[in-house]
């Protein structure tokens, strides 16, 4: 069984880290590669890049800071923002990164996700999915272009159903990222993380909603998520990761400690 994963999330926007509550109002967090550095040492597992307007702009990833990130980090790392071919993953994984993730890009062609598993792996082949929890009808809805709030909208996808279909096209892991939660540290979605644990075979990386250590070993625990994401209790230094990781061992959680 392998153990499971604490992943810092860097939210990139004009070449700087950013962090905002409920993919809205993002504040400046500071810049990429010392950032992405200070992780590495703490001890995070692997570090994730949402460049978080690419696909609403119509561009891919800046490049050069993937570089960069790679000379400095000896940690996996997975790159996301607006890649929407097999030559803009290659060019990404030239340049350093262990993973690509799509999202926007994978609702408009979901056989994207077949070409790039066939191209490069399904181990590094990473769907996201922003997925919104409807209190009315009481449904887990994706959405898209959320990086940009003006452009963010509802697809025809039920989340489970999307994420059936992405495992079918080759996902090789599927990064949840709960909209409602993000930012506001008051615990992950564990009914969705279970609901989408029910129908997916393949690693789950939960996202959003992290506030405290007992809110990492739910996700573990009682969502049996193989990986563990979140940003501001990181960037703010309200959790630190060797600390993280010692408390979950304590609870029987298999992680490689710091």
């Amino acid at each position: 069984m392998l153990a499971k994963r604490i992943i810092p999330c860097l939210d990139v926007r004009d070449g700087q880290v950013v962090k905002g509550v409920q993919f809205r109002n993002h504040e400046i967090i500071g810049d990429i590669v010392p950032l992405a550095k200070r992780y590495a040492q703490e001890g995070a597992d692997e570090l994730v890049f949402y460049d978080i307007t690419a696909s609403s702009d119509g561009r891919v990833v800046d490049k050069s800071w993937v570089a960069k990130v790679a000379e400095v980090i000896d940690i996996p790392f997975c790159v996301a923002g607006g890649i929407k071919t097999v030559e803009d993953a290659g060019q990404i994984l030239t340049f350093g990164a262990d993973k690509i993730s799509i999202n926007s890009p994978a609702l408009a062609n979901p056989h994207l996700i077949t070409e790039l598993a066939d191209c490069y792996g399904v181990q590094c082949i990473v769907v996201g999915i922003d997925t919104w929890y409807d209190q009315e009808s009481h449904n887990y809805h994706v959405y898209q272009f959320t990086g940009d709030e003006k452009r963010t909208v509802a697809t025809k996808w039920n989340t489970l159903d999307w994420v059936q279909e992405v495992q079918k096209r080759g996902a090789g892991e599927i990064v949840l990222n709960m909209m409602n939660q993000d930012g506001v540290r008051n615990g992950y979605d564990i009914a969705q993380l279970k609901a989408v644990r029910e129908v997916c075979r393949v690693p789950i990386i939960a996202s959003g909603g992290a506030g405290t250590m007992q809110h990492f070993l739910q996700a573990f625990n009682e969502a049996e998520v193989d990986g563990a994401l979140a940003a501001s209790v990181f960037h703010k230094q309200i959790i630190n990761i060797a600390e993280l990781k010692h408390y979950l061992t304590q609870y029987g959680v298999d992680i490689r400690l710091c």
